[in-house]
């Protein structure tokens, strides 16, 4: 009988998320990241799916393999609106109820319109995302590639941060599979944009104008937004 209790203890805890053990965080927005409606840590294990009815009142529709409507806010093709989640900055490109969280994901759902831009491969406001995870625990090198000797301090300290090298100058080191943060000259405003991601987990460029200090506060410069203009 304790033999018995013990893996039924167990199995529950796989049902709920704990096999792979920590945290995934969830993100909830609209508009392209402009309101935040709210933040929560949630188990890792759990599908994103899953994670998102811990949370939040949902609608699903496709045998519950499509979000039509969070917390009341409800898609429209009329409107030409949905919700669209990303994994650690990245489009996903499954089912929320196929994705699997792990240890340190970001899923991120934002209420948007679509008329005039459907896809966004890759967006910034999960930064230092998807330089840390990458896409369903397959995670690229990383770079942070400066160009005046006044950045190295900055560039040093976010290669840290992002588990990478940094390097003066692209051709200082390999590109190919290889995740970039690019810090551009400095003294401009401040702008952050992202390139590449056409599939998820693929190499992003991120290119950033500015004091590079913003990017090292506890909320980085760009946090919950797509993409930062300057």
């Amino acid at each position: 009988m304790r033999r018995l209790a013990l893996v039924l203890a167990v199995a529950a805890l796989a049902g709920c998320g704990g096999e792979n053990g920590g945290t995934a965080k969830l993100w909830i927005t609209r508009d392209r990241g402009a309101h935040v409606i709210l933040t929560r840590n949630v188990p890792a294990g759990l599908t994103a799916m899953q994670a998102l009815d811990r949370i939040a009142q949902i609608k699903t529709r496709y045998s519950g393999r499509y979000v039509q409507a969070i917390n009341g806010i409800e898609g429209s093709i009329a409107a030409r609106s949905d919700w669209f989640y990303f994994i650690n900055g990245y489009e996903a490109d499954r089912s929320a109820a196929e994705y699997r969280l792990r240890d340190g994901d970001v899923e991120w759902w934002d209420f948007r319109s679509w008329r005039t831009r459907m896809r966004e491969p890759v967006v910034v406001g999960a930064f230092p995302e998807p330089f840390l995870h990458g896409y369903g625990g397959r995670r690229l090198p990383a770079r942070v590639v400066f160009v005046v000797d006044a950045q190295r301090p900055a560039a040093e300290r976010l290669a840290r941060l992002i588990g990478g090298r940094a390097t003066k100058g692209v051709n200082a080191g390999p590109t190919m599979n290889v995740n970039l943060l690019v810090l551009a000259r400095p003294g401009k405003k401040p702008s952050l944009h992202a390139a590449g991601g056409n599939a998820p987990g693929d190499a992003v460029v991120f290119t950033f104008n500015g004091n590079p200090e913003l990017l090292l506060r506890s909320v980085p410069f760009g946090r919950f937004r797509y993409q930062v203009d300057p």
